[in-house]
């Protein structure tokens, strides 16, 4: 799930039982390399299992557990981020499936369908080819799981790897499916089922107001007194649990209880002591304001989603007359699109498709530049707020191309921004686009000041979710569709 949504920053879980080399240079010299890459064979030939025989799959005895200790040990020990990804990158192509062997059983269960044998007969090709279509390193990884602490370096190791992925360290199909394949198996032992919903007050135990404080990722915690306030009066704090590690936060959601759908984030994360009691009759709405995950390994697992549906259930239970529920969202990378806008209209002879001829002329009368040039310089920084005129003039242009990039900007037919999308999945609807809304530093330069609700009604999250699953349907309030179409008529994009 940055933002109010699934891309978040994450904190590095605890080590497991092994002492990590201290960091170091990676081993540069040829034999030195060699010698290392003979040792990750041979690790991985004694850690993965064979794949048994399928007559014999529910006969054949698990691996040793050292076997499995023994990966986890060298690959602790492994302190470089290129050597993990050398590591892994030779599990994923040397240790996936037998691809003669599906060849094999899909030729047999296709001569059977043309053959029109019996049912029986049938399903247990079918049965023969799903063994077949099982990768090797899934053993390992099983068996990993039994370990002490093995689910949370698993945890771990998937943030390596997608680490490694976005360095381009390891790249390739093997590693994309062995991504894949650890993703399903942390989403199985991550289900809602062995997930404790925990709420967060002052009186929580110092270890765990530390750690939300630390996996904020959102609105960064200023102090003690700021914390203060996020778990106080008019506001909640809950996060994910597993089963196994109880008080250890998976994912963290902040709720600010109001009078109405704020749209302002400095009136809730604002620096001021606690007001002592809490009037249930001034609550109207509740707002998620940010949720973070806090183990990047679990990217992807539905936990965000899976945190505020139990959310709403525990505030309806606290508050029976709460109806009202939406988010207050950034809009991570409305800036850097617009940039992107504006560089290729400076590249392409000057011209203007972003603003109206009004548009241009106020702006350039305040800025004493060229539009397009002008504002590519202004934007960058956090100093054109400074000008109250510039940000009058601003407002109707940014609001029409943000309600654009939130609705028309699409990435395989789905809303490109990552917390939209989210959002969007879960049912919400795109409800209000607020100007000014996050004046902070990475406010400002992040979404140029602007913020986002999403509202969700709780009657349709389930056909809106359907809706945009399936058909790709963005379901918007009227003030976004007709930004949308201000954007239309304006721009020639």
């Amino acid at each position: 799930m940055r933002g109010l949504g699934p891309g978040l920053t994450a904190r590095r879980l605890l080590p497991l039982r092994f002492t990590p080399r201290p960091p170091g240079p990676r081993l540069a010299s040829g034999q030195a390399t060699g010698a290392l890459e003979r040792a990750m064979d041979e690790l991985l030939r004694r850690a993965v299992p064979p794949t048994p025989a399928y007559e014999l799959r529910e006969k054949t005895p698990a691996p040793a557990e050292g076997q499995c200790a023994d990966f986890v040990s060298f690959y602790g020990g492994l302190a470089e981020t290129a050597e993990r990804a050398e590591l892994l990158g030779r599990l994923a192509r040397g240790f996936g499936v037998d691809h003669g062997q599906v060849a094999e059983q899909s030729a047999g269960v296709l001569q059977l369908r043309q053959q029109q044998r019996e049912a029986a007969v049938l399903l247990q090709a079918e049965d023969r080819l799903r063994y077949a279509l099982v990768p090797r390193y899934r053993g390992l990884f099983h068996h990993i799981s039994k370990l002490d602490g093995g689910v949370r370096f698993l945890v771990q190791l998937r943030a390596d790897l997608l680490e490694a992925q976005a360095l381009k360290l390891v790249e390739g199909p093997d590693v994309r499916e062995m991504n894949g394949v650890l993703k399903g198996m942390l989403s199985e032992w991550f289900s809602s089922g062995f997930l404790n919903l925990e709420r967060v007050t002052w009186h929580s135990p110092c270890e765990v107001l530390q750690k939300i404080s630390e996996a904020e990722a959102v609105h960064p915690v200023k102090n003690w007194m700021d914390m203060k306030r996020r778990v106080g009066p008019y506001r909640r704090c809950y996060f994910f649990s597993h089963c196994s590690t109880p008080g250890e936060p998976l994912v963290v959601l902040h709720v600010a209880l109001t009078g109405d759908i704020s749209s302002n984030i400095q009136a809730i994360v604002k620096e001021c002591p606690p007001s002592e009691t809490e009037e249930k009759n001034r609550i109207a709405a509740a707002i998620f304001y940010s949720i973070s995950l806090t183990q990047q390994g679990l990217q992807g697992v539905e936990l965000g989603t899976f945190l505020i549906k139990r959310v709403v259930k525990e505030l309806q239970r606290e508050f029976p007359h709460l109806g009202v529920f939406s988010s207050l969202s950034p809009i991570p990378g409305f800036t850097t699109w617009l940039l992107g806008l504006l560089n290729s209209q400076v590249k392409d002879h000057g011209r203007n498709e972003l603003f109206t001829d009004s548009e241009c002329k106020e702006i350039s009368e305040i800025t004493g530049g060229p539009t397009n040039e002008t504002l590519k310089l202004l934007l960058g920084s956090s100093e054109w707020v400074q000008s109250e005129t510039l940000v009058r003039a601003l407002q109707t242009p940014l609001m029409r191309l943000c309600a654009w990039y939130l609705y028309g900007e699409k990435h395989r037919g789905y809303a490109l921004n990552p917390v939209a999308n989210f959002h969007l999945q879960n049912g919400a609807v795109l409800w209000r686009i607020n100007w000014m809304a996050d004046v902070s530093l990475k406010g400002i330069t992040g979404s140029c000041g602007l913020m986002a609700n999403y509202r969700y009604f709780l009657e349709e999250t389930g056909p809106n979710s359907t809706s945009y699953l399936s058909s790709k349907n963005i379901k918007a309030s009227e003030q976004v569709l007709s930004l949308v179409a201000q954007f239309q008529k304006n721009s020639k994009l």
